[in-house]
Formats: C-alpha cells, sequence, structure tokens
C-alpha cells in the first residue's frame, strides 16, 4: 500500500501518540506517560486512551502474551491539549492468564479505567460468526471525505487529518440522517499508511479505531445525524475481544448494530473482520445520548 506525504504524517502522529514513555517513578504500579492528539473540539478521542492504556498494560507483559479481552470505563472527558499519565497494576500472573488494570489520569484525577486479560496462544474448539456475503468491496465506495465534498465543515476537517481511511457501506450520517432508520451499518477502514510488523501496536491500534463510528447504529435507528441541533454523545463505558491476528494498515470490515437504546443511554455492539473474511475482534459500547426533543 503505498502513501503519500500527508496520510504518513497521520499515521506517525498515531505511532507517536501510541509512543509511550515508561516513568522512573514507583509506586505500586508501573508509570508511563503519553501524548494526546490535538482534538477540534478540545476533548480527548476516546479511541486514544484505549489503545494507551492497553499498550501500557502490554508493556508490562512477556511479548508472547497477548491480550484477548478488556472492559473499560471512560470516567471524565479528557483535555486533548494536555498528555496522560497511566498508571498500571500487576493484578494477577497465572501459569497461562494474566491480569492488569490500567487507569489514564489527567491533572491527577482518572479519565479513564480498564481491566485487561491476557493469555498465552493455546490451542482449542474454534468458530466464528462468518462475515456478511452482501457488502461491496472497499473499492466500490468513495471515501468519507469525497462523499462530503467541498464542505466547510468542522467533520471535513477531521476526516482528512484522521490517520484512518473510513468507507461507510451506507450513506454516512455525518451532516445528514438519509435512509431507513435501521439500528446497524457497516464500514470498511484502514490506517492510510503502513504499520511496523509489531502485533502489539496493530492490536492497539485496533482499539483505537474501534472507537470510530460504532455509536452510529444507535443513531441511524433514530434518524439522527452527528449534525442533529442539541444532540449530545458520549461514551460510557467499552469492552473489546481479540480473536485473532489482524493488520490495521489492510482493509477491515467493521460490522455494526444496536440491539437496545433506554433511559438516555444506547448500546452498541461490533464486529471487526479482516477483508478475507477472518473475525478479528468484537467490540460492545455503551453511550449516553441526550436528544433535545426527547426529555
Amino acid at each position: 500500500m503505498s502513501a503519500d506525504a500527508p496520510a504518513q504524517t497521520s499515521v506517525d502522529n498515531l505511532l507517536d501518540v501510541l509512543d509511550l514513555d515508561e516513568s522512573q517513578a514507583r509506586t505500586t504500579e508501573d508509570i508511563f506517560t503519553g501524548r494526546s492528539h490535538s482534538m477540534p473540539t478540545g476533548r480527548i478521542y476516546g479511541g486514544q486512551v484505549l489503545g494507551q492504556s492497553l499498550l501500557a498494560a502490554e508493556r508490562t507483559m512477556p511479548a508472547d502474551r497477548a491480550v484477548h479481552s478488556m472492559h473499560g470505563y471512560f470516567l471524565r472527558p479528557g483535555d486533548s491539549s494536555l498528555g496522560v499519565t497511566i498508571a498500571v497494576d500487576r493484578i494477577h500472573d497465572g501459569r497461562s492468564f494474566s491480569t492488569r488494570r490500567a487507569q489514564a489520569y489527567q491533572n491527577g484525577v482518572p479519565i479513564f479505567s480498564m481491566i485487561a486479560s491476557f493469555q498465552d496462544e493455546a490451542p482449542g474448539v474454534e468458530h466464528a460468526e462468518p462475515m456478511p456475503a452482501d457488502v461491496p468491496q472497499p473499492e466500490e465506495l468513495a471515501s468519507d471525505e469525497r462523499l462530503l465534498g467541498g464542505a466547510d465543515t468542522g467533520a471535513l476537517r477531521m476526516l482528512s487529518e484522521r490517520p484512518v481511511d473510513m468507507r461507510h457501506v451506507q450513506t454516512p450520517i455525518y451532516l445528514a440522517a438519509d435512509g431507513d432508520r435501521a439500528a446497524h451499518q457497516a464500514v470498511w477502514m484502514r490506517l492510510r499508511a503502513p504499520m511496523p510488523d509489531d502485533q502489539r501496536l496493530h492490536r492497539a491500534a485496533l482499539a483505537y479505531l474501534s472507537d470510530m463510528t460504532i455509536q452510529e447504529s444507535i443513531l441511524r435507528a433514530h434518524g439522527l445525524h452527528w449534525s442533529t441541533p442539541g444532540l449530545r454523545v458520549a461514551s460510557l463505558d467499552h469492552a473489546m475481544w481479540w480473536h485473532r491476528p489482524a493488520r490495521v494498515d489492510e482493509w477491515m470490515l467493521y460490522v455494526q448494530q444496536s440491539p437496545n437504546a433506554r433511559g438516555g443511554r444506547g448500546l452498541a455492539t461490533g464486529r471487526i473482520y479482516t477483508r478475507d473474511g477472518v473475525l478479528a475482534a468484537s467490540v460492545s459500547q455503551e453511550i449516553m445520548i441526550r436528544v433535545p426533543e426527547v426529555r
């Protein structure tokens, strides 16, 4: 995959965010620090602290013991103008499994907290939900920024500067919610430039990407779009399971649906497939959703 200079720069910026510094300070925890993406909203993108927290926990593990699941809570909005401090607690190390707790801090208070489990590679029974068969290939779809055309919007600026090439199978809902009110969608995505051959980086980058668009299955079900006046959306928690290796610099299909919304909250689930149909990961997220006319 070739990459032009802006695309390579955007991926290099992601790698810089994931390049954590290990502090010499020690308590009962391992301490890491990381940088933040600049964001037009001033709030940290949730996928950033997901990826950073996961990498911090991975740094306390032997290379052959990989993450298989994480469960995290977004506790406070993060400030994208500030760096992040991550404390990792080595909760348990067993013969085959290890458990880590990671908390991301800004200004001395936690903004994100997660527990992750790691396992040595092991044989066992195997099956997987197949990838949908009726999805167009990414080359048949226009990129999201092309679909927005020359619109002078914050959404267009964010799309052009982010490190991921994203192509919605259904019409994107950045500025309008056209089409059926269906609580599901599918999105092709990949990083815009090649990544190093380090599966830890690819797992962390996949966590970074997993926070993108998954909320939209909830919005679509109610005819909402990201520019709906007065709409407020915030991620509450995030869970992820890594099933099989995948490269984030190759096309992946993110299949998403929302089984429920109630009480100002919406639940979304997702499955991430490699292009050849291998189920790489599963995701679940609940969000707070506030709509002005629903009080």
